[in-house]
Formats: structure tokens, C-alpha cells, sequence
């Protein structure tokens, strides 16, 4: 009798009460094995050399201020076929596009019930796109019209790397740390601020911060949010989720 062979997953996520959740979530359902973990970008390059899985799940938000785009596209280099999803967070809205832009073939958040996860795992399995159906509109109009449709954040007119250091601006950081964590010269985080100020038109640095502390406050994913939803579902989805 032929078996069914188990999807190797690494998993790639800074909260490890996420990780763990995760884990109990796909495990459970009898068709996934995670086989590795890691919760900044060094580690999961890593784990992927060590680990050699079938998929892979990423975070936005990676351990010492790391992206999860930035790690998306390096995965991409060194294997283009592995089957990426993207689980966050964060907006879909500001997201999603630039994540499946970096490589990735999926974006879900972590408030999705987990049995939509789980689903959005196997599509990228499938070798599908797995989206959202307002996301998959977006694309539909940047197929049609050659542009995409408007997007709700205001965010959106950011680069990945504006809207990176515009993240570490709202968390505290100084100049020269967000120009060592991203490995770059004091004078083009200089010059990555001004280009943010323009285009979010703000006066001032000091209105840059305020807004920047604001964003963070309003957009910074809750863990323990995320970790409620999935317990409360965990159990079902062990269960059921065997097609």
C-alpha cells in the first residue's frame, strides 16, 4: 500500500510561542513535518543548507531587525523552485505585493482561521498562487490595465528599503544603528530619511518620528493576538484537516 509522503517545512518566525503554535498546527494535521527552525535571517540560511525542506514559511519580521523580504529573495536565489508562503502579521495591503514581488508564492496573516493556512500551504505546494481575493484583484487590474490598483496604505509610495528604515525610525532607532543593522553607510540612511519625509510629506525629522512611533504603535503585530487565534482552533483543525 503506497504512503503518503510528509512535507519537509522550514519555519522562519521570531516569536517562538508562534513557532511552537505553528508547529502544533500543521504536525497535526499528518501531511507536513517542520524540519527546521529559525528566527533571523543568518539561521534560516542555515537551516535551509542543514534542513533541506520542501517549503518554507516566512515572517515579514525577523529577529534583529531583519526582513522577511530580504530572506525571501536570498531563498529564491538559492533554490528557485522551493514553494515560499509568506505568514504575517502585518497588512496584506502594504505586504503582500512586495513579498510576492521578492519571490514568494503566498501571503496569509496569522489572524486567518488556521485551517486557511493550512490551506495556503498546500497551494503553494501545488505550485499555485495563494493570495486573497481582494490581493488577487489588485494583480488582476496590473494584468489588464498595466498598473496595479490603488492601494489603501499610505505606506504603499515607500521602497522596501524606505519602508525598512521607516520601521527601525518607529522603534527607537538613531541614524547610525538602523545604518548597522541594515549594513549601510550613516550617509545613505541619511539620505533614506530625506526620501521618506518627501514622500509622505513631512516637514521635519521630528514629525518623521512622531509618525514613524505612530505606525509602529498601530501596525506592530501582537503575538499573543496571533497566538490566541490559533489555539482556538488548533484542536479542530488536528482533527479534520486530512484532504
Amino acid at each position: 500500500m503506497a504512503t503518503t509522503a510528509v512535507t519537509k517545512v522550514l519555519l522562519v518566525d521570531d516569536h517562538p510561542i508562534l513557532r511552537t503554535g505553528m508547529r502544533a498546527l500543521l504536525e497535526g494535521t499528518g501531511d507536513f513535518r517542520i524540519c527546521g527552525e529559525a528566527a533571523d535571517l543568518p539561521g534560516a540560511l542555515q537551516a535551509m543548507q542543514t534542513s533541506r525542506p520542501d517549503a518554507v514559511i516566512v515572517d515579514i519580521a525577523l529577529k534583529n531587525g531583519a526582513s522577511g523580504l530580504d530572506l525571501i529573495r536570498r531563498l529564491r536565489a538559492a533554490d528557485p523552485l522551493i514553494p515560499i508562503l509568506v505568514a504575517s502579521m502585518y497588512e496584506e495591503s502594504l505586504y503582500a505585493t512586495r513579498a510576492l514581488a521578492a519571490g514568494a508564492q503566498g501571503y496569509i496573516t496569522k489572524l486567518q482561521a488556521p485551517e486557511k493556512i493550512v490551506s495556503a500551504l498546500r497551494q503553494v505546494m501545488e505550485g499555485k498562487m495563494s493570495v486573497s481575493d481582494e490581493l488577487a484583484a489588485v494583480l488582476m487590474s496590473r494584468a489588464v490595465n498595466g498598473k496595479p490598483a490603488k492601494l489603501e496604505s499610505r505606506m504603499g509610495v515607500l521602497s522596501n528599503r524606505e519602508l525598512e528604515v521607516f520601521e527601525l525610525i518607529g522603534h527607537g532607532n538613531t541614524t547610525s544603528e538602523i545604518a548597522r543593522k541594515l549594513k549601510l553607510s550613516v550617509k545613505t540612511i541619511e539620505t533614506h530619511r530625506l526620501r521618506i519625509r518627501e514622500k509622505l510629506h513631512l516637514a521635519d525629522s521630528a514629525k518623521l518620528v512622531r509618525e514613524a512611533t505612530q505606525w509602529v504603535l498601530e501596525n506592530r503585530p501582537n503575538p499573543l493576538e496571533a497566538c490566541a487565534a490559533s489555539e482556538s482552533h488548533l484542536a479542530p483543525v488536528g482533527m479534520h484537516a486530512t484532504n
